[in-house]
């Protein structure tokens, strides 16, 4: 029987023979009261902002993908 680490290891030599790498980031912990309380002042904070509209506006063009090849 093969230990954890031995399966990772094999996993992980695998991968990068397919050409991959590994990449660890740290993100926020979104489940955290901390990340929640933060999420909800940026967004009051933009509720009136005049520029806001025009934003979003240009997100949902620049997210549009229709007609791409790929």
């Amino acid at each position: 029987m093969t230990t954890a680490s031995e399966r990772v290891r094999r996993y992980r030599e695998k991968m990068r023979a397919e050409g991959f790498r590994l990449v660890q980031l740290w993100v926020p912990d979104t489940r955290s009261e901390a990340f929640r309380r933060q999420c909800r002042e940026q967004s009051l904070r933009l509720k009136n902002d005049p520029n806001e509209a025009d934003t979003l506006t240009w997100i949902e063009h620049a997210t549009d993908t229709e007609g791409w090849t790929w």
